[in-house]
C-alpha cells in the first residue's frame, strides 16, 4: 500500500487588519487605473504576462501576490514611478537611529549671560 501524504495549505503569518484594508484600497487604485484608461483586464494581464485570474487578484488587494506582480500591472498602467513612494518615509526608524546615537564629546558649558559668572578665584575655600 502506498504512502499517505497529507496536503495542508501554505499558511504563513497573517497581516494586521488595517494592512490588509490598505492592500485591498491598492488593488482598487489599480483597478480603477485600468478602467480610466479603457484597458480590458486581459489587455493588462497579457502585457504585464500573468494571467485574467491574477490580475483579479491584485485587483482585490490579495496578499498572496508577490509584489514583483504588482510592479508588473504598475508597469502596464504607467504607474511604476509611485513605487518609490514605499516606504519614503521613515519616521520610527529614524528615531530609533536617533535613540542609539549618543555624543561621543559634549562641549563645555557655556557661562549664561543674564546670570554674574562665578569663577574659582570668588569661591570660599572649603575647610575639613
Amino acid at each position: 500500500m502506498g504512502k499517505i501524504i497529507p496536503i495542508m495549505a501554505r499558511t504563513g503569518p497573517s497581516l494586521l487588519p488595517r494592512v490588509s484594508r490598505l492592500l485591498r484600497g491598492y488593488g482598487e487604485n489599480l483597478k480603477l487605473a485600468r478602467l480610466r484608461r479603457k484597458y480590458s483586464a486581459e489587455t493588462v494581464a497579457q502585457r504585464a504576462g500573468i494571467s485574467r485570474k491574477t490580475l483579479s487578484r491584485v485587483e482585490k488587494g490579495d496578499s498572496a501576490v508577490a509584489l514583483g506582480i504588482y510592479a508588473r500591472v504598475m508597469q502596464v498602467l504607467r504607474l511604476e514611478e509611485d513605487l518609490a513612494k514605499l516606504a519614503v518615509d521613515d519616521p520610527l526608524g529614524r528615531k530609533l537611529q536617533d535613540t542609539a546615537l549618543s555624543p561621543k564629546h559634549r562641549a563645555p558649558k557655556r557661562p549664561s549671560s543674564s546670570s554674574p559668572s562665578v569663577d574659582s578665584a570668588n569661591k570660599p575655600e572649603e575647610t575639613s
